[in-house]
């Protein structure tokens, strides 16, 4: 039921309240804010750290409580860093939330009321005025000169005209015309509307419940270490079990036989995995905020160096959803492109532009057009007095504003409108009008909105009469266009440098977003158009969508089957966004990025990385991060694969060759002490590999445990163990003390360590540079194992603890030398086998990515 022009009486208080318990409240569902406590148990259960706690306790059920110890300090800090970063994301998604928090004025009981956004029910009468934000979809009933900036939802980038519900059809004639879209934002007129939906049936609840049918993805390198973890406990352990049967079987001495089990047990069970990832991603999340992105989901920091595409809106995305002066025309001239000092006639052009528009401007050319005529010095004077003013109509779409000078001069009247508008109120004549017409459509088709402007001198009698009436001259055509954001076009060009290609999807017009490709240097490509798209079956869009760089008219549910498409094609997807009709895209992309300032809730919900500052250039240093955080990763897992080997044969060959044991539970221990903060922080710290944005995204389907990494990694390791087992023969050849003889073979192993840290720190530098490369937990890491070491050989006391003996020049520089000799095989496998991180990959040409900020590679 409509109520009719002067009985908007509104629902009664009554009425209200059962329609709010009926429907329940005006907003989309959403998650409450986690406490910390919530978020502790989360971060505990994560399988990765359940895992990390296991080994703690079996360590701790072997009576091995240092070991234990470390693992267990290792959980906290992990839990620590997640719980401070989750924290940290919550209350800054809860700060941007409140900034978009809307209020409204309704009538109840036949009064105005300011009431809560979320309290606004279906039947309400809303009034609305220039500068609202629209609490829910509504019918117009009653409308002045209205016009909303819809584009968070279709992604529009200049204002729509509204009509009244029983006024004369809009331009188009289409119902929509009449519709007011909740979340879109009043930038001219006021009026009163009718509520037709509110929360989850409004457009965007609608968009809100499309979320829900998309389902997130596993966290694909979690899956995969879980899977390496869980074979490589099981054969550990099975290898365990076995030697301590063979030794028990075969040498008696069953106590012996159980201490050589658990230390093949200690050697094998790779609980390094679980930290690595574990710390890194943790770490990861830290870094990449610190060049403002949030990490909402951790998995996308392994996918961000996998991106073959970004997907990106472009209103308030690429541009900055606002509007400047970019053209202007002058009759019987040429078009010419705005500067920063226009000429005297476009300084009276613009003059009259902002006389035409609202003293205090809402609507963004307006907005545009004060701002382009203060830097004139042609500002609109405040000693002009407006006396009357003229609204758009259905069938004249031009509004103008009749002025009195503060001098005492005759009144004057200023119009802007559409070309064709304009043309009618200064009466043109055909020839005039047809030079009008070709500059119009010349600074249409560069992807400008156009607007004439004419002005006339006005009989103090005429002041209000209405605009036809007056006789205007035509001052000119201005176009605006949406700027675009600093920055993109460089990060467009280093989007490219990497192999990345960047895809537009856009509701505006495919002029438009034409105007600003060719602007940002988006690329060649072709441009498809919504109504194609919804023509195409998903097969046939999967197989077009790898030539197209511009989808403009796009609607929201196509922007989630052309991100569909892009995946079934083999790409991997990072989408860009900030409005609703991008939510469910983001959610559906392998990599969501929501802006978080102006972004809406159901996007920052909906996507897996956050822009703090909407900066579009932080992605790009994102991605940079997310490819040196995997290569890290890599690193790490080539170390931990290649250094279990000498230390796993190390534990089978006294059992399989009958000799003592020299390496029980407490020094692999103590040498697990120096892996985990190599592992865990040191190879973490490690800075970009070179050209690191100038080779290809890795594959997709590319595996963190691939053949290549594990195969060097064995013959590393092999080669460890035989310079290692040659010493063990050597030594009991030369009848050496049993406890020399352990203390060579450890501090031998601790150097065939280093050597392999100094090998996998990285994949494309050379051994001189990777001996010097930057990396301070490196070298706070060495100090402190070389200060250990030298309390174990100098201290009797620690050392007789420990097993070790005391140790000469000539014994150091036999375990110096090896050391040596295993850092110049490592080099070697590596130049043969080649890189696993694709460094040798020929540069890409284009813009080389600025270094990231100070402090972030320590």
């Amino acid at each position: 039921m409509r109520p009719s022009k002067g009985a908007a009486v509104g629902l009664t208080a009554a009425e209200a309240t059962a329609r709010l318990v009926r429907d329940g409240p005006n907003e989309l569902p959403r998650r409450n804010q986690r406490a910390a406590w919530r978020i502790a148990l989360q971060v505990v259960r994560e399988p990765m750290l359940a895992m990390l706690l296991a080994a703690g306790g079996i360590y701790l059920l072997l009576g091995d409580r240092s070991e234990a110890i470390i693992l267990i300090v290792f959980a906290g800090f992990s839990v620590a860093v997640a719980i401070v970063q989750e924290v940290r994301t919550e209350k800054a998604l809860a700060a941007l939330g409140e900034l978009a928090a809307p209020r409204a004025v309704v009538i109840r009981d036949g009064q105005p009321i300011r009431i809560a956004g979320r309290e606004v029910v279906r039947d309400d009468l809303l009034i609305i005025e220039q500068g609202d934000r629209v609490a829910a979809d509504a019918v117009l009933i009653e409308a002045e000169n209205v016009e909303c900036d819809e584009s968070l939802l279709t992604g529009e980038s200049v204002p729509v005209h509204k009509y009244a519900l029983d006024s004369d059809a809009g331009p188009t004639g289409a119902e929509a015309d009449r519709e007011l879209r909740g979340g879109s934002i009043v930038t001219a007129g006021r009026g009163l509307a009718l509520v037709t939906a509110t929360g989850s049936a409004s457009q965007i609840g609608r968009i809100g419940q499309l979320l829900a049918t998309v389902e997130s993805q596993a966290p694909r390198l979690q899956l995969e270490t879980a899977r390496i973890v869980r074979l490589c406990a099981i054969g550990g352990l099975g290898t365990a079990v076995l030697v301590a049967l063979l030794y028990g079987f075969l040498r008696g001495g069953w106590m012996n036989a159980l201490l050589t089990g658990i230390a093949t047990a200690m050697s094998l069970l790779p609980e390094e995995f679980p930290v690595v990832l574990t710390v890194f991603l943790a770490m990861g999340a830290w870094r990449i905020a610190r060049v403002g992105v949030l990490t909402r989901r951790t998995a996308a920091i392994d996918t961000l160096g996998a991106a073959t595409v970004l997907c990106t809106d472009k209103t308030g995305t690429l541009t900055q959803n606002r509007m400047a002066v970019a053209a202007f025309w002058m009759p019987a001239g040429d078009v010419t492109m705005a500067g920063d000092a226009p000429g005297d006639a476009h300084a009276a052009l613009l003059n009259a532009a902002a006389l035409a528009s609202a003293p205090i401007p809402i609507d963004p050319m307006e907005v545009a057009f004060h701002q382009a005529a203060g830097k004139t010095g042609r500002a609109v004077s405040p000693e002009w007095n407006l006396v009357h003013s003229n609204g758009l109509r259905s069938d004249l779409l031009a509004m103008s504003n009749v002025w009195q000078p503060g001098n005492g001069e005759p009144l004057m009247a200023a119009a802007k409108g559409a070309p064709e508008a304009i043309a009618r109120l200064c009466r043109l004549d055909p020839a005039a009008r047809k030079e009008l017409d070709a500059a119009a459509m010349a600074m249409a088709s560069g992807g400008m909105r156009v607007l004439g402007v004419a002005s006339a001198a006005v009989a103090p009698d005429r002041a209000t009469s209405e605009h036809l009436e007056h006789g205007f001259t035509l001052s000119g055509l201005i176009g605006l266009s949406d700027p675009v954001r600093p920055g993109v076009v460089e990060a467009v060009a280093q989007c490219r440098a990497a192999g990345i290609r960047v895809v537009m999807i856009t509701g505006d017009y495919a002029s438009t977003a034409e105007a600003i490709a060719a602007e940002i240097g988006l690329g060649e490509g072709e441009t498809m158009t919504g109504d194609l798209v919804a023509a195409l079956s998903d097969a046939q869009l999967a197989d077009r969508v790898r030539m197209v760089s511009i989808f403009a008219r796009t609607l929201p549910e196509q922007k989630l089957r052309i991100v569909t498409a892009l995946k079934a094609a083999g790409e991997v997807v990072a989408m860009t966004g900030d409005g609703v009709n991008d939510a469910p895209a983001l959610k559906a992309a392998d990599i969501g990025v929501a802006m978080g300032r102006r972004g809406t809730d159901v996007a920052r919900e909906a996507a897996s990385l956050v822009l703090v500052d909407d900066d579009f250039g932080a992605i790009v240093l994102a991605i940079r991060l997310g490819r040196r955080i995997y290569d890290n990763i890599r690193k790490a897992v080539g170390f931990i694969f290649a250094v279990h080997v000498p230390i796993a044969g190390l534990a089978l060959l006294p059992p399989l060759s009958g000799l003592p044991i020299l390496l029980g539970p407490i020094q692999i221990a103590l040498l697990e002490m120096i892996i985990d903060p190599v592992c865990a922080l040191v190879f973490e710290a490690e800075r970009d590999e070179r050209l690191i944005m100038d080779r290809p995204p890795r594959a997709p389907g590319e595996r963190l445990f691939a053949a290549p990494v594990v195969v060097r990694a064995v013959i590393e390791g092999g080669l460890a163990f035989g310079l290692l087992a040659g010493v063990v023969v050597l030594g009991f050849a030369l009848q050496m003390p049993e406890a020399k003889l352990r203390t060579l073979v450890f501090f031998s192993l601790v150097a065939a360590v280093l050597a392999l840290v100094l090998a996998h720190r990285s994949y494309s530098m050379s051994l001189g540079h990777a001996l010097f490369r930057h990396n301070i937990t490196f070298r706070y890491v060495l100090a402190a194992i070389v200060a250990g070491s030298g309390l174990v050989l100098e201290v009797p006391s620690i050392a007789h603890a420990l097993g070790f003996a005391t140790l000469g020049w000539p014994d150091l520089a036999i375990i110096a030398a090896g050391g040596a000799t295993l850092l110049l095989a490592f080099e070697l496998v590596k130049r043969i086998g080649g890189s696993p991180a694709n460094d040798s990959a020929v540069p890409s040409s284009g813009t080389r990515l600025p270094a990231l900020p100070a402090g972030s590679d320590d």
